[in-house]
């Protein structure tokens, strides 16, 4: 079920980054949920040197963009380092996570929308 802010927020044609609250998930990295819909979501995350996401799955298709920095990515037994200008595909409820090798930011893009993100920004 998609709650009333979530609602609120998708007719919204224009988000400003500036406008976006930036959360520390864990030393070492922060996330800003840029903008959302029932079946879309960006977000922008950055993560210090030699940082790593815990390896994971969901049932999620994820898209991760490299903004700047470089990263190992791994995704279903796979591992690739990737630099700014660089993508990943994450298929749905495969196990995948990062390690930054250099800092920087990448953009995760989710479908359908990562309403456990918006349940956790409401408990904070």
């Amino acid at each position: 079920m998609i709650d009333t802010a979530l609602q609120e927020r998708q007719s919204e044609t224009f988000v400003f980054g500036a406008d976006a609250e930036v959360e520390t998930l864990e030393p070492g990295i922060k996330r800003q949920i840029l903008t959302y819909g029932p079946n879309l979501m960006l977000c922008r995350l950055w993560f210090d040197s030699g940082i790593s996401g815990t390896v994971h799955q969901h049932p999620h298709s994820q898209i991760s963009y490299i903004e700047s920095g470089r990263f190992r990515a791994m995704m279903g037994g796979m591992e690739q380092e990737l630099g700014a200008g660089d993508s990943v595909v994450i298929t749905p409820d495969t196990d995948h996570g990062i390690t930054c090798i250099e800092a920087g930011s990448l953009l995760d893009i989710f479908n359908p929308v990562r309403e456990d993100f918006l349940a956790a920004g409401e408990e904070a």
